[in-house]
């Protein structure tokens, strides 16, 4: 691997976003496996009726708290040592988890290796996000990242299409060959010659200390978690339950496979609109609200047709394009922060917005068993709670469109 290029790409269509947004492709196809096959594995390992769920949920929990872990382990050693050497360790680590999730036998070994490999997808988004915002030209990076986050939801949809016709083994065998080869295609990645110059300058790099050092900071860097939040609300909770919530419901005919792929699709769809919109309009901010409330608004006309019996497939879509806006999200985190803190942010904010289902899994459900809710009802208090904040977040904070990347925090 070599260390720096004087290479500043103005063109999105390059080596470096083709190979980032194929590993963010990658990292969202490993990732949606378990949502997909959570039923179908949990059922070859013997699990029914009401395990099928909570054993799932602590599953899921256990793999984003692997992920928050991993977006610490690996945003610090990515500002100290370099981007791409936090790419190459990741897919490794990830690849070789989801071998070992070809041949798992138990829920306890199935519970380890999902950590494991929400430890190594952790940094596969921050990292790829901020090498390819720091390898643009200023008026140009939105553009590169519309791809990178595309292709990334198009991971998702690719994992949601094979649930139909793939068993839960050869798919988890599946990802570990994509890893594989993406690991071969990285070995000639570059450090981007602003990390390279910011690093010769000895600056205090991938501090925690620093990033919470100044109040103004600490509340920048937790507002823009809670932007994130209710992507993984929706698919996490909302999606990946739906053939619980159809249940309760007494909706027939619903698939999981179904609901997620449209709601992949609609994210899809909404990171290419909004990404290329906030090109246009010149604002990050601008966008970011009008997305938030689409979001709103389709959530609450996804819980009225719960509450009708009615199908979820047109809502699932429309709130995957309301949740369209991650292209914009990450590319505004990014630009919040310098150089030296620039993917200890940016991973940890990735992974902690996905890990915030270690939290809204026991909110829901208190909130379920404290105020006598149904689990529709839990979901909708949670959902709330969730846009609102997201909502306060994005109005606080600066718009960040044309700012520059090349700057430290101190």
């Amino acid at each position: 691997m070599s260390s720096a290029t004087n290479k500043i790409y103005n063109s999105p269509f390059n080596i470096t976003v083709l190979v980032a947004g194929i590993g963010f492709f990658i990292d969202a196809f490993d990732l949606f496996l378990f949502n997909v096959y959570r039923i179908p594995s949990l059922k070859g390992l013997g699990l029914s009726g009401s395990e099928l769920t909570l054993t799932g949920e602590k599953l899921l929990s256990i793999q984003m708290a692997g992920m928050m872990l991993g977006g610490i382990i690996t945003g610090i050693y990515a500002d100290k040592k370099g981007r791409v050497a936090v790419l190459f360790g990741s897919i490794l680590l990830y690849s070789l988890a989801n071998f070992a999730n070809a041949f798992v036998q138990d829920v306890n070994t199935y519970a380890v290796i999902r950590f494991l490999a929400g430890v190594g997808l952790a940094g596969e988004l921050g990292a790829g996000i901020t090498l390819v915002s720091e390898s643009m030209s200023v008026e140009k990076r939105g553009y590169g990242t519309i791809i990178v986050a595309t292709l990334g939801a198009l991971g998702a949809v690719t994992a949601g299409l094979i649930g139909d016709f793939l068993p839960w083994r050869q798919a988890f065998l599946a990802a570990g060959v994509a890893g594989s080869i993406l690991l071969v295609m990285r070995l000639r990645s570059f450090e981007p010659t602003m990390f390279s110059e910011s690093n010769a300058a000895n600056e205090k790099r991938g501090s925690l200390t620093l990033l919470f050092s100044s109040p103004g900071r600490a509340l920048k860097y937790f507002a823009c978690i809670l932007m994130g939040i209710p992507i993984w609300y929706s698919v996490g909770l909302l999606i990946t339950l739906s053939p619980e919530i159809a249940k309760a419901h007494n909706i027939q005919g619903l698939k999981l496979s179904t609901c997620f792929i449209l709601f992949q699709v609609g994210i899809t769809s909404g990171d290419l609109l909004s990404g290329v919109l906030s090109q246009l309009f010149r604002s990050r901010k601008k966008i970011l609200i009008s997305f938030m409330a689409l979001g709103l608004l389709s959530t609450a006309y996804h819980f009225v047709r719960i509450n009708g019996s009615q199908q979820l497939s047109t809502t699932s879509f429309l709130m995957g394009l309301g949740c369209g806006y991650l292209s914009v999200f990450v590319t505004a985190t990014a630009e919040h922060f310098g150089i030296n803190l620039r993917v200890t942010v940016t991973a940890t904010v990735t992974n902690f917005m996905r890990g915030a289902l270690v939290l809204l899994i026991p909110l829901h459900q208190g909130l379920e068993h404290l105020l006598g809710l149904s689990l529709t009802g839990g979901l909708a208090i949670t959902g709330c709670i969730v846009w609102g904040l997201a909502l306060v977040a994005v109005i606080a904070l600066p718009d960040t469109f044309g700012k520059s990347l090349a700057y430290t925090e101190s």
